[in-house]
């Protein structure tokens, strides 16, 4: 198809609208349940005070305002694909905002701008205290003011609000590229996204992942449960043609996400028995780095090591394993040459994740062990490649 022909297809798929709004026919929509800002998505924005401050002050001043972009459902309410944090900062405002649990958050209380220091402290209106409250003349000024609204119409292709908000929230956003993936997943199945914050949560996976808080509050810990979920028995073939592996999770997650047939329940077990294990026999040593000189493990989280323990053993969790079965298949790795040879630097996760998943599944199949006690043992390309025929 010719690239003219192409974009005249690809431009009739999403159909869209828009027009400005003022703030109060904003906050209307919110009251009358008619507009969905997802407050889950709350958890990955990071407004700080002083930001929410500068947006109310850029409505006083007259300065313009991004649109927002919604995405227009079948029962008519409209998504919020891009523009949360401005609608969530201006209804925290107006004192009437909420959050997921459908209670009030606490009203927004202004700080001092360069061009407006007055603002310290004032609120939207306090009875109690006038001079707290705002003047009568600004909150006119800001519930006139003119936000515009881009929306993408239903009749437009299903997966374009998901494919615009991931371009939205992307690169110059501070969402991390799993926070963007689970806003998409709450807008596609929110009981989907349910279930990896659940494993997520499981109590032996935090053990043994031990993250620092940063990546926990980048949402880390959810893009390595999407990780067990999406590789846990996908086929070698498959694992070649993998390409940029953030763009595969996102989309892989999408058709997992709306695959009725998709078996949740065996990966859920797999994934609590593969955790249970790894706590027992070696807590938080799991995805660290094995100093064969000092006999001990050292250093941080080791996503290299993850993919092949992690997806090694939970692709072979099928009833009771040895404590030292356990130990010396994951103490193995660091003298395994195929290992070593593809998790070095310059080597990017597309060329890692074919050779690394499969040595995982071999390292831990139930006759490797008694195959061989070498841990310097490399395991012919072939052996490797062919592991996908163990697969049930």
């Amino acid at each position: 198809m010719a690239l003219a022909d192409e974009i005249s297809a690809r431009r009739k798929e999403i159909r869209t609208d828009g027009y400005p709004m003022s703030v109060g026919e904003w906050l209307s929509l919110y009251e009358a349940d008619e507009i969905d800002i997802h407050p889950e998505f709350q958890r990955f924005y990071r407004w700080s005070e002083a930001q929410k401050t500068n947006l109310i002050e850029s409505l006083l001043l007259g300065i313009p305002i991004p649109p927002i972009f919604v995405s227009q459902r079948a029962d008519g309410v409209w998504d919020v694909v891009d523009g949360l944090q401005r609608l969530s900062t201006i209804y925290q405002l107006l004192g009437v905002l909420k959050d997921e649990d459908g209670e009030k958050v606490d009203p927004l209380v202004l700080g001092e701008t360069k061009y407006l220091p007055s603002l310290r402290g004032k609120v939207w209106e306090d009875p109690k205290n006038e001079q707290k409250s705002l003047p009568a003349d600004a909150r006119l000024i800001i519930k006139r003011s003119k936000i515009s609204a881009s929306i993408i119409l239903r009749e437009s292709d299903e997966t374009a609000k998901y494919d615009l908000f991931q371009r939205l929230n992307t690169g110059g956003s501070q969402l991390s590229p799993q926070e963007v993936r689970n806003c998409i997943l709450v807008m596609i199945n929110r009981e989907f996204y349910g279930w990896l914050r659940e494993l997520a949560d499981y109590e032996p996976f935090k053990e043994c992942i031990s993250l620092s808080d940063r990546p926990i509050e980048e949402a880390y810990d959810l893009e390595l449960v999407l990780r067990f979920v999406v590789f846990y028995r996908m086929a070698v073939d498959d694992l070649k043609a993998v390409g940029d592996v953030g763009v595969f999770l996102t989309e892989r997650m999408r058709q997992v996400a709306t695959d009725r047939t998709f078996r949740k329940k065996t990966i859920d077990s797999a994934f609590r028995q593969t955790f249970d294990t790894l706590l027992r026999t070696v807590g938080d040593d799991a995805f660290r780095r094995f100093d064969r000189i000092k006999g001990r493990h050292e250093g941080g989280f080791l996503l290299s090591q993850y993919e092949v323990v992690a997806l090694g053993l939970g692709y072979n969790i099928k009833g009771p394993v040895s404590d030292s079965y356990i130990q010396r298949r994951i103490r193995s790795i660091w003298s395994n040459k195929t290992y070593t040879e593809w998790t070095g630097s310059g080597v990017t996760a597309t060329r890692r994740l074919p050779r690394v998943i499969p040595l995982g599944r071999e390292l831990f199949a139930r006759g490797a062990l008694e195959r061989s006690n070498n841990s310097s043992m490399r395991f012919p390309a072939k052996s490797v490649g062919d592991v996908r025929n163990l697969q049930t």
